[in-house]
């Protein structure tokens, strides 16, 4: 394609969820202070993980990782957000708009692929209980982070790169809260085909592969506690398993909202789905995993209190 052909927009308007003033000063406030608990809830996971040894696990340091990737995604999305809802000047760069693309389906992404894996030390913890110590070594915990970061990367890679080939022209508008590729392959005015199918593909194989893992590994899980002979053993089987199971129907509820339908009829106005997934999610992981968790409890106590604490204990 020559480059008179090539798109002419260098920048769009993130016009977010309503333009009504007073309305946005109430949104700045509340996706303000979100944003702020979702900082303080992951960051303090991340310490109390890293700092407390009983806590050197496979399992909390996938949980680690994933309190790291939310943190990530909330800060590649909110403080532009925030200054746009203080902000007369709404505009985003092309650059900058594709460069939030990318970390925002990249770490999306690999969200999704640290849920498989954790799924997987589960269903080692609970079906392989003798072998879980070699199963899930730290040599092979590195190597399945490393294989998540490296899809997460090549899957953000793909889409935009492929989104630098669409022509954008007319309106620069976008009645959301950041750059989605949703949103942006429905203001395009060349053909997206190839987006499309793109899509397709790597959303089977990112998503909907990680999902079918998921699904059997807590078939095998639910019929390996059922075959526990006392009520209590069945309970703390489970209760290993409660918060993942919460973090995974939440993340791929809120994703299906906004995902499971026709790119023609995806509404750039409908941006509540959105901000479920994009904000609500990451400040609740922290939440639901420190909820019921005693070892958690402990380790953020200690952390916090610090000597208090021990000699307390």
């Amino acid at each position: 394609m020559d480059g008179g052909n090539q798109t002419e927009v260098s920048e769009f308007l993130l016009l977010g969820i309503s333009e009504n003033p007073e309305e946005q000063q109430i949104q700045f406030w509340m996706f303000l202070v979100m944003y702020l608990v979702t900082v303080v809830g992951n960051v303090l996971i991340i310490l109390a993980i890293s700092s407390d040894p009983r806590l050197h696990t496979p399992m909390y340091f996938f949980l680690a990782n994933l309190s790291f990737t939310d943190l990530c995604f909330v800060t590649n999305t909110i403080p532009k957000m925030l200054v746009n809802l203080q902000s007369e000047n709404k505009t985003i760069s092309y650059a900058e708009c594709l460069t939030q693309l990318y970390f925002l389906v990249s770490l999306v992404a690999l969200d999704n692929l640290i849920l498989a894996v954790m799924a997987y030390d589960r269903y080692v913890a609970i079906c392989r209980p003798l072998h879980y110590t070699t199963a899930m070594s730290p040599g092979l915990c590195v190597l399945l982070l490393l294989s998540c970061w490296v899809l997460s990367v090549i899957y953000g890679l793909i889409h935009t790169l492929l989104m630098t080939r669409v022509t954008f022209c007319g309106s620069q508008k976008i009645h959301y809260i950041f750059c989605e590729m949703y949103v942006l392959l429905r203001i395009a005015c060349s053909d997206t085909q190839v987006n499309h199918t793109a899509l397709i593909a790597t959303g089977c194989f990112i998503f909907l592969t990680p999902l079918g893992f998921m699904i059997m590994s807590y078939v095998r899980i639910v019929r390996a506690i059922l075959r526990i002979p006392s009520a209590t053993g069945k309970y703390k089987a489970f209760s290993t398993c409660a918060s993942h199971l919460t973090v995974v129907a939440l993340f791929y509820g809120t994703l299906a909202m906004v995902y499971l339908q026709p790119l023609h009829s995806y509404s750039m106005k409908d941006s509540v789905a959105t901000v479920m997934y994009a904000v609500v999610t990451p400040m609740m992981n922290p939440f639901i995993y420190s909820l019921r968790n005693k070892d958690m409890h402990g380790a953020l106590a200690r952390l916090l209190l610090g000597k208090a604490f021990q000699r307390l204990t």
